[in-house]
């Protein structure tokens, strides 16, 4: 049969630069020459530019193959679709925690209560730390090597006074294995490797000026404890200004030259050429016979101080606590350490993280007004509604790019609290007091979806061993388990066209053909790629 003459390919492809990306799609079903037409490189960069608003000066991924792929990636693989809500909680939820092979999580409440959960979203143990005289719990941690489990909360002293405690649980057994003062609590203390943590102490010394103490404390403290120290000091700081040290992590800064993403987009393209140079070049054949053990890798501490970040370098030899105190080395005039570098924000710290190869910091801040001058500690300026997400690079200490937006929070200065955010390899996320977790691209700097909750999302984790799957925690004492969209279609398929996968947990085959949410902020998921947010 005679259809008549066909469409030259330059005609058909510039037809479907006017059309969007779904209905590009399914004009290429049509034949052979608009299904080749509908796959052409060009074609879909125009697409990816318009369609997420994305300045042309920013390059592609570094590890993208082609432009129709990183269309579906970010359209197709943000964990944006609710799959399940758990309820373990009667009261706020604070925190969120995964281990560090994405086998088990634990969660912390208003409920003074810490949950250990795994990978099947099945409630494993669940801790109550009244017994302690706890308040609640607020912050959890796994060691390096997931078989100890930080507990951070508030300890209700004598005469309405409240301070901070930390606690160590054994995940073999689920037995306390010490606990450890912490002040104040919202210094909430972390792990330095697999048997020593980081805590706090404060001690004011004028009406504006304090001094924070930042303590290294062994985990175990067993029968042989008599003979050994179990705890020593770290850092003696001086806060000025009325304020103190809140949150500590710590990074490692010998991971810094092999990040898994670069954000300097210059950094990127001179990478692709010296890979491209060493690949027309013709290199020897290795062996690796063996060698000897390593040295232990320095680490770098960072904190987090009113408007201020600030790090300081802990040395091998001193990351035990049979090792020699830091400061020894002061002269007598010297009262505090000195820090090795600080970051102003200029506005108020409400949140940090590390990317998981720990090259990047990311902090949410609320600002002061530009160009305030703060004349007076105890009578700060109103901070913005806004929160502004900064990401600084910790290898050459300063900050990159411009700050991500889009969140909100709306409590005033002095009653303003903590929005943990997460990174994962390619993608940022932080809860939010307007009701919502934010996802990010960390390449692009665009916002990709929003996840509703009842009321403030307090915090949000992804899981390290699949970035498809994230979980936020809420004051509506919930959690709520997301997938992407992808994921959720594999679920729903026969299990004969599944391959097995390790963070493709039973449950989400048992939820296959039970009510099953899914939807994209009130959008219908159906075959196909689903759009992930109404905001770009």
């Amino acid at each position: 049969m005679d259809w008549g003459p066909v469409l030259p390919d330059s005609l058909v492809l510039e037809i479907f630069l006017h059309l969007p990306h779904d209905a590009v799609l399914r004009a290429g079903l049509t034949c052979r020459q608009w299904q080749a037409v509908s796959r052409d490189e060009f074609l879909w960069r125009e697409l990816f530019y318009s369609y997420y608003r994305i300045p042309r000066s920013v390059p592609r991924h570094p590890s993208a193959v082609s432009w129709y792929r990183e269309f579906k990636r970010l359209y197709d693989c943000i964990p944006c679709v609710e799959v399940q809500t758990l309820r373990e909680h009667s009261d706020q939820v604070l925190h969120l925690a995964f281990s560090h092979r994405g086998h088990r999580f634990s969660s912390c409440s208003k409920d003074c209560t810490v949950k250990r959960q795994d990978g099947n979203i099945s409630l494993v143990h669940s801790s109550s730390m009244r017994q302690f005289n706890w308040g609640y719990t607020q912050f959890s941690q796994f060691n390096p090597d997931d078989t100890l489990l930080l507990v951070s909360g508030v300890y209700l002293g004598p005469h309405h006074s409240s301070s901070g405690e930390i606690a160590v649980i054994s995940l073999d057994n689920y037995t306390l294995l010490s606990r450890v003062r912490n002040k104040p609590y919202d210094v909430f203390g972390c792990w330095l490797n697999e048997t020593h943590l980081i805590s706090g102490n404060l001690h004011w010394i004028g009406n504006m000026t304090s001094c924070s103490v930042l303590w290294l404390n062994k985990a175990f403290q067993d029968i042989e404890s008599e003979n050994v120290n179990v705890v020593k000091r770290l850092f003696k700081i001086q806060n000025i200004n009325a304020s103190t040290i809140r949150t500590v992590m710590v990074a490692h800064c010998r991971r810094h030259d092999n990040p898994d993403l670069l954000l300097d987009y210059e950094a990127q393209s001179q990478a692709r050429r010296q890979k491209a140079e060493q690949d027309n070049q013709h290199h020897p054949l290795l062996f690796d016979l063996g060698a000897s053990d390593s040295e232990e890798e320095e680490e770098a501490e960072s904190e987090e101080q009113c408007g201020r970040t600030i790090q300081n370098r802990i040395k091998p030899d001193q990351m035990t606590t049979s090792g020699p105190v830091l400061g020894e080395e002061r002269s007598s005039e010297e009262f505090f350490d000195s820090l090795d570098h600080v970051i102003d924000i200029h506005g108020h710290i409400i949140g940090m993280g590390l990317s998981p190869d720990h090259r990047y910091l990311y902090v949410n801040s609320r600002a002061w007004p530009k160009g305030c001058v703060i004349s007076d500690p105890m009578s700060p300026p109103p901070i913005a509604e806004e929160i502004d997400m900064h990401v600084i690079d910790l290898k050459s200490l300063r900050e990159e790019r411009r700050s991500l937006r889009a969140h909100r929070a709306f409590t005033p200065n002095d009653e303003c609290f903590f929005i943990f955010l997460d990174v994962s390899r390619d993608f940022v996320a932080s809860g939010a007091e307007d009701k919502h977790g934010y996802i990010w691209d960390r390449h692009y700097n665009i916002c990709l979806a929003r996840l509703a909750h009842d009321d403030v999302v307090n915090s949000v984790a992804f899981s390290p061993a699949d970035q498809e799957l994230l979980l936020s925690a809420s004051d509506d004492s919930t959690i709520k388990v997301w997938r992407s969209p992808r994921m959720v279609r594999l679920s729903q398929a026969s299990p004969r066209q599944l391959r097995p996968r390790s963070l493709l947990p039973s449950w989400l085959l048992r939820h296959k053909n039970s009510t099953f949410p899914g939807n994209v902020n009130g959008k219908a998921v159906s075959e196909g790629w689903k759009k992930p947010s109404e905001g770009k």
